[in-house]
């Protein structure tokens, strides 16, 4: 009973291993922990050394924004810049400024010009994805990554203040038809909306389409070749003032001079919201603001992209950081800054104050744009029917290497000839031998498309190939036929779809000594990587055209819409 007893007491006084082993883990833990938070912190202090270090040396991020929201890019740039930011071991400094996107789109796709417009962007903000479209169909690899809107603006009606009330109900598919001011039930005459150059001016852009779509959209290639689309084409362009100012800018300068309605020469013009806001409140703002009216219905937005742009002067570390500041520019404390500058954006309702003549309207339904090359082939439909429309003589290879891409040829050209409202086209062909000895054939000469359009679908459909490529010889001969047919008042363009270079016939110099200025502009749609881009662009330049580089055909519809969509 002793020893029972005894072995019982020695067990009491024993100690549990268990606390034990908890106090050293804890203990342990804690000693991890410091450990990992000393290591943490020499990283981190190691990692902001090189940052401050910056072993590769300053970047600049150029971007080239549109003037309406310049400004607050500036601000959301040196909110960016506070931040250090380091990219490939590069200190990144971001660099603003304000061009109009014409400008922009046309350095970027001819020569840039460094007196006037500075150093080349890396990125670039337009105020729509129309100039991110455009520049994609004029070439396609300055784009470098998919564009990104940073905020919207509504498009209205910029009008006098005292115009304003009696358009409260208007809608903009009322005008194609209301021509006159009595149909609103006011003695002021003629009703005309000013309409600056759709292909230089958003909200001219966004306007036509919002006029000719169906309820909410989007206007479509189909649609858009209806009679009842060229009809609504003819009556808008018949409400176009006489003179119409060159940009939207300039129209809101010339309505903004009088309070008087129609003392401008026109009525009402549209434009984006934010660019309003900032005529009424800018520098040179009137004394009496104009006043932004939202039309009923569907309204068209203006996107404002961010565009990541491409090409051999864009270095990887400017890649990288335009990608990063498009991400910053979409962060709530960015976005609301954009907002102070007059943009809409999701993550906040506030509104700049004070704002005259914009009221900030809620946007109760949204106009679904048209697509891409649908946007193009609208504006050159517009140009088709503004003034007569264009004369136009298209020069379209034919040689052996087109046989893959002859269909897609045939396409594009046939819509743009089945959409055409007015205006005059012409169609050759050129490859060896084709008529006779000559390098060329005149298939329909030049002449008013609604006389010719039966006989130029005709010729379209029956394009085919053969032997051989004598661009040159071929486009002299074109081009003095042209120069020979000039329409004095229009815009007169050659327009010539290759996709490869001259095997034969005259050389580019004896080309270019028969060539007589700028008033006949020759432009290009080059396909594929086997053209001599450098010597189409001395020709387009010489003659004040353009260059179009398609990767494939599949491209040819939008690229043709744009070249046939500007004025010059």
């Amino acid at each position: 009973m002793s020893r029972h007893r005894a072995l019982r007491a020695k067990v009491k006084r024993g100690i549990a291993k268990w606390p034990v082993l908890i106090v050293v883990f804890v203990v342990l833990i804690g000693l991890g922990w410091l450990a990992l938070s000393w290591a943490g912190g020499v990283l981190e202090r190691r990692s902001q050394a090189l940052a401050q270090n910056c072993s590769e040396g300053d970047s600049v991020l150029r971007v080239a924004a549109t003037p309406s929201i310049a400004g607050a890019v500036a601000d959301v740039a040196r909110a960016y810049s506070a931040t250090r930011p380091v990219v490939y071991d590069h200190c990144i400094a971001i660099e603003v400024t304000s061009l109009d996107s014409s400008a922009v789109l046309d350095g970027l796709t001819t020569t840039w010009d460094e007196s006037k417009l500075g150093k080349r962007p890396h990125a670039w903000l337009p105020d729509s994805t129309l100039w991110a479209n455009r520049l994609t169909a004029l070439n396609a690899k300055l784009v470098g990554a998919a564009p990104k809107s940073v905020g919207t603006s509504p498009v209205l009606l910029a009008a006098p203040e005292a115009a304003a009330p009696v358009l409260k109900d208007f809608r903009w598919s009322d005008m194609p038809e209301v021509t006159d001011w009595s149909k609103l039930g006011q003695s002021w005459g003629r009703f005309s909306v000013a309409m600056p150059d759709p292909a230089a001016n958003t909200a001219s852009a966004l306007a036509i389409q919002a006029a000719l779509a169906d309820g909410k959209g989007p206007v479509t290639a189909e649609s858009l070749g209806s009679e009842a689309s060229k009809a609504k084409l003819t009556k808008l362009a018949a409400t176009v003032p006489p003179e119409v100012p060159a940009t939207t800018r300039d129209a809101l300068g010339r309505l903004g001079d009088t309070a008087t309605v129609n003392a401008a020469g026109f009525s009402v013009t549209p434009v984006s919201e934010v660019d309003l806001f900032k005529h009424n409140t800018g520098k040179d703002a009137p004394s009496k603001p104009l006043v932004g009216v939202l039309p009923a219905g569907p309204a068209p937005m203006a996107d404002f992209p961010y565009v990541a742009l491409g090409g051999a002067e864009v270095g990887e570390a400017e890649q990288r950081a335009a990608q990063a500041f498009r991400e910053f520019m979409t962060q709530p404390a960015q976005q609301a800054i954009l907002a102070r500058g007059g943009l809409r954006v999701e993550s906040t309702q506030d509104r700049p104050s004070p704002s005259p003549g914009v009221s900030w309207s809620a946007v109760t339904e949204t106009l679904v744009a048209a697509d891409a090359t649908t946007a193009q082939q609208i504006s050159s439909a517009w140009a088709s029917a503004d003034r007569g429309g264009q004369v136009v003589t298209v020069l379209t290879d034919v040689s052996t290497s087109m046989k893959p891409r002859l269909d897609k040829v045939k396409a594009a050209l046939r819509g743009q000839v089945d959409r055409s409202v007015s205006g005059s086209f012409g169609l050759w062909e050129f490859a060896r031998d084709l008529d006779g000895s000559k390098p060329y054939k005149q298939l329909v000469a030049t002449g008013p498309v609604a006389d010719k359009r039966e006989a130029l679908r005709k010729s379209i459909d029956g394009l085919k190939t053969t032997e051989g490529s004598q661009l040159y010889s071929a486009l002299a001969a074109c081009y003095e036929a042209a120069h020979d047919g000039f329409v004095a008042g229009r815009v007169n363009r050659v327009v010539v779809i290759t996709d490869g270079a001259p095997d034969g016939g005259i050389d580019l110099a004896a080309l270019k000594s028969q060539l007589h200025g700028t008033d006949l502009a020759i432009s290009f749609i080059a396909i594929g990587n086997d053209v001599d881009k450098g010597a189409l662009t001395d020709i387009a330049e010489t003659t004040g055209g353009s260059v179009s580089v398609v990767e494939n055909a599949d491209g040819l519809d939008a690229a043709l819409g744009q070249v046939l969509s500007t004025k010059a």
